[in-house]
C-alpha cells in the first residue's frame, strides 16, 4: 500500500469512528446494524432491514443522516400509496397554463422507505427501477437522483395482513437484507436508563415530552466528501484470486445444493465483493479475509434463496441450508435466522 493510499485508509478509519461514535450516543447497542449500513453506504448498495417495531430501524437510519449532514427522507407506504407520492409528478402552474415538476421525497441523499412491504406492487417496482438506474423520469425529464443516494427500507416479519411480498427478483435489488435482533438484557437496561432520564421541552404554551429523537446532535460529525473519501477506499481494499475463487465457490453451492430452488445470482456475488470490501475497511484492513466473507454472507445471500417445497416440509430454514454451506468452506457455526410465526425467515413458498 503506498502512503497516500495509507492516509486514505486512516482518515476512512476516523471518520467511521466518529459516525460510530455519534450513532451510540442515540442508539443502544445495534453495532452489527450499524456496521451494515455503513457497508450499504461505502458501497453505493441498498439495505433491508427486518425487525419487529420498536428495534430501531427508523431511529438508526435518522442519526445516521444527521452524523454526516445529509437529506433525510421518510416515506410510510401503505395500500393508497402511489408511485407519484416517491417519485414526484407534473402540476399544471394555473397562472402560467404550464406544467412544472414537482420532485418527491426520493431526491434526497438518505431515503426510508418504511414498511416497504405494505405499498402495491406497482409502487415497490417504482422505487426499486430509481434504486437501480439512480435517475427518475417524471412526464418527458429524466432526473437523476442526487449522490450519495441510499435506500434503508424496512419490514415487519410479524405482521403479514394487508401486505404484499416482495418478489426474488426485487429482493435481489438490495445488497443487504438485515434481521434485527432485539437488544441484550444490559442494553435494554441501559436504553431504559437513558429513556428515563429524558426530560420535557417546553415548546410554544405547552411541553413536549422528549424522546431519542430529541437527543440527536445537531452538529454533524461527518462530510459527504468523507464519504467519497470512504468508497474510494474501498475501492482500495485488495481483494486476491483466492478470495474471489472462495465467492463463486459459495455461490455456486448455493445453486447446487438438492434443498434450494433459487441459488445466489451473479449479483449476489458481487455484493458479497463489495459487502467483504466494506467490511475490510470498517475493521481497519486493506485487504479482505475469510471472516469477511462469513461475516456479510447471511446478509448477503438469504434474501436471494428459496428453498424446495420438500425441504420446507422437512421443517428446513433458509438459514439453516446456508448454514450448512458455510461450515463446508470452513466458517464457524453461527446461530440460524429464527422462525417467525413458525415459518423459518429466509423460507418462501
Amino acid at each position: 500500500m503506498n502512503h497516500s493510499a495509507g492516509q486514505g485508509f486512516e482518515a476512512s478509519a476516523d471518520f467511521i469512528a466518529r459516525v460510530r461514535a455519534r450513532i451510540a450516543t442515540v442508539v443502544v447497542g445495534q453495532d452489527i446494524v450499524v456496521e451494515r449500513l455503513l457497508v450499504a453506504l461505502f458501497t453505493g448498495g441498498h439495505i433491508l432491514l427486518q425487525g419487529v417495531p420498536g428495534v430501531a430501524k427508523t431511529l438508526l437510519a435518522s442519526t445516521l443522516s444527521r452524523a454526516i449532514d445529509l437529506a433525510f427522507a421518510r416515506v410510510q407506504f401503505t395500500i393508497d400509496l402511489l408511485p407519484s407520492d416517491i417519485l414526484g409528478a407534473e402540476i399544471l402552474d394555473q397562472r402560467t397554463n404550464e406544467f412544472r415538476v414537482h420532485q418527491g421525497p426520493i431526491f434526497t441523499n438518505i431515503l426510508l422507505a418504511d414498511e416497504i412491504n405494505r405499498a402495491a406492487p406497482k409502487v415497490q417496482s417504482a422505487l426499486l427501477e430509481a434504486m437501480q438506474e439512480r435517475r427518475v423520469t417524471i412526464g418527458n425529464k429524466t432526473f437523476a437522483l442526487p449522490a450519495p443516494f441510499l435506500v434503508i427500507a424496512t419490514q415487519n416479519p410479524i405482521e403479514q395482513a394487508g401486505t404484499f411480498e416482495l418478489p426474488e427478483a426485487q429482493l435481489d435489488r438490495f445488497l443487504l437484507l438485515h434481521r434485527l435482533k432485539y437488544p441484550t438484557p444490559e442494553q435494554e437496561l441501559e436504553l431504559l436508563r437513558r429513556n428515563a432520564a429524558l426530560g420535557v421541552r417546553r415548546e410554544d404554551k405547552g411541553a413536549v415530552v422528549m424522546n431519542e429523537f430529541d437527543t440527536l446532535a445537531k452538529e454533524p460529525v461527518g462530510r459527504a466528501a468523507e464519504i467519497v473519501a470512504a468508497m474510494e477506499a474501498v475501492h482500495g481494499v485488495h481483494v486476491s484470486e483466492t478470495f474471489l475463487r472462495h465467492v463463486v465457490e459459495l455461490v455456486n453451492r448455493t445453486r447446487a445444493h438438492e434443498a434450494i430452488e433459487l441459488g445466489g445470482s451473479p449479483r449476489a456475488g458481487i455484493a458479497l465483493v463489495k459487502a467483504a470490501r466494506a467490511r475490510a475497511l470498517i475493521h481497519g484492513r486493506g485487504y479482505v479475509v475469510p471472516e469477511d466473507l462469513f461475516a456479510v454472507a447471511e446478509d448477503a445471500l438469504l434474501h436471494r434463496l428459496r428453498l424446495r417445497y420438500e425441504a420446507l416440509a422437512a421443517g428446513l430454514s433458509a438459514g439453516e441450508v446456508l448454514d450448512e454451506i458455510l461450515r463446508e468452506l470452513g466458517a464457524p457455526r453461527v446461530a440460524v435466522a429464527p422462525a417467525v410465526n413458525g415459518t423459518p425467515v429466509g423460507a418462501t413458498s
